[in-house]
């Protein structure tokens, strides 16, 4: 005869399975790793390398037009292969970040960038624009490894007092590598007539990338390590202590899509960047379109609009640490990305570059560092959730919105003109902000942290008495557990 299991049984299980990673989160030794800024900057450093391949081709698109031969949208669309490649490819490197963790990951994204750069040195002749076009999406596959990294660094490796901040060093590495692809390439290759001599230019330029690029993948094999030998918060010692077995992939994803306030994030998330991606890209055309022969000055630009996004994001990430007010900073800095796009939109064209320069860097400000905030808000909406995930997320609706952006804006630019085109960011910019205002702040992650604390004080006062602890089996809704005692 067969024995029926006891009603209710199953929920007393995962009440005990709760109970005991809940246990071992608390009783767990908490210290910060040396390593962990060696981690960070080095992650920074190869992610910079991989963003300026991004943009080489779009800060000095006229030069390239010419040397290929090809159209202006030809050379667009090498800047969009970074954001059409990552769709598809998100939830597969996703999954591995998950199954393998941060130094598989590692490892293949720098090594694919270092390939990536290397093709690209074959494509020195006018006819070899296919090959050039096979370099950047090799580049572009190694984008797919990257972009959902820093969150995820941040919060196994670092303390929940510098989350924010680590976080906001790991998309700086995104950002610096932004502004070098504005500087550099029209400083290394001159708008030459002879074709001879803009190969040469064009040959060192990738040469050089590809050197830095292998020295980075070389670093990484020594230095990145999979995470530091104790957790560096409570919050990270309950996903620690959490059996592999108890995680699944894909019901993480479903638990996200049914997270309203995630989905608006996501959403806002991806006009914003979106919109950042589109004026990246197209920055060259507009900027040549009211200042002919400035290409020199259009790169100068558009390092500006990043730097001072940099500092930016910088001053939101210690903010953030220091008051945890993901909501309202969030929203304060979406609406201020939309001023500075309303301003910029109308100064462009009043023939003052000094303007243009005052306008960009408010603007990028606000916009650019508006990204590493958008990370920690979700890692904060949708903890215990992987951040990898949830960042990927994220990074798919902004590669999609961008891919529609920079498509819709370049149309219009070239049948309306600039400001036409920079009124279509504006109007989306204006949605964006109003959706943010609907984002409630639950900030799970730092609940986990208060509660994981209270749980080990109390468990430390307990001398004398007998005790159990009774915990709700669902970390996700709460993470709290109560101390019930009985006398000797």
């Amino acid at each position: 005869m067969v024995q029926r299991e006891p009603a209710g049984a199953p929920a007393v299980a995962a009440a005990g399975e709760a109970e005991a990673c809940a246990a071992a989160a608390a009783t767990a030794e908490v210290r910060l790793s040396r390593r962990r800024w060696a981690v960070v900057l080095l992650f920074s450093s190869y992610s910079l390398c991989n963003a300026f391949q991004w943009i080489q081709y779009g800060s000095i698109n006229n030069i390239f037009v010419r040397f290929y031969g090809v159209s202006a949208f030809a050379i667009d669309w090498l800047s969009m292969s970074y954001m059409l490649t990552y769709i598809p490819l998100l939830f597969p490197v996703a999954w591995l970040l998950d199954k393998r963790g941060l130094r598989l990951i590692a490892l293949a994204g720098s090594a694919l960038n270092a390939l990536g750069a290397w093709v690209k040195l074959g494509s020195l002749k006018p006819h070899l624009f296919p090959i050039t076009v096979l370099g950047q999406v090799i580049c572009s596959l190694a984008q797919v490894f990257i972009l959902g990294m820093p969150s995820r660094i941040a919060s196994v490796w670092f303390g929940s007092r510098e989350v924010s901040t680590a976080c906001s060093i790991a998309v700086f590495g995104n950002q610096l590598g932004i502004a070098v692809g504005f500087l550099v390439p029209p400083v290394l290759v001159p708008n030459v007539d002879d074709v001879e001599k803009l190969a040469y230019h064009i040959s060192i330029m990738f040469f050089m990338t590809a050197s830095v690029a292998t020295a980075l993948f070389i670093l990484v094999v020594i230095v990145f390590k999979e995470k530091p030998p104790h957790p560096p918060s409570r919050a990270q010692a309950l996903i620690q202590s959490r059996p592999t077995e108890e995680y699944s992939y894909r019901q993480s994803i479903l638990r996200l899509l049914h997270n309203a306030n995630f989905l608006l994030l996501m959403v806002t998330y991806g006009l914003n960047t979106g919109c950042f991606y589109a004026l990246s890209t197209l920055l060259n055309r507009m900027v040549i379109h009211h200042y002919e022969g400035e290409e020199l000055n259009a790169g100068r630009i558009g390092l500006t609009i990043v730097l001072s996004g940099m500092v930016g994001a910088l001053i939101s990430g210690i903010w953030l640490d220091r008051t945890k007010t993901y909501k309202q900073t969030t929203l304060v800095v979406y609406t201020m990305s939309l001023v500075g796009m309303i301003i910029y939109t109308f100064t462009l064209s009043l023939g003052h570059l000094w303007v243009v320069f005052l306008t960009a860097g408010m603007l990028g400000f606000f916009m650019t560092g508006y990204l590493p905030l958008g990370f920690e808000f979700a890692a904060e909406l949708t903890y215990p959730e992987s951040e990898g995930t949830s960042s990927g997320l994220l990074n798919v609706s902004a590669q999609i919105f961008g891919i529609a952006f920079t498509i819709g804006q370049g149309q219009i630019i070239d049948c309306f003109g600039t400001k036409a085109g920079n009124l279509l960011l504006c109007s989306f910019l204006f949605l964006g902000t109003i959706m943010t205002a609907f984002i409630k702040a639950v900030l799970r992650r730092q609940q986990a942290n208060l509660d994981n604390e209270q749980t080990r004080l109390q468990d430390s006062n307990q001398i004398t008495d007998y005790g159990t602890v009774v915990c709700n089996p669902n970390p996700i809704d709460s993470l709290s557990c109560s101390l019930a005692h009985t006398q000797r």
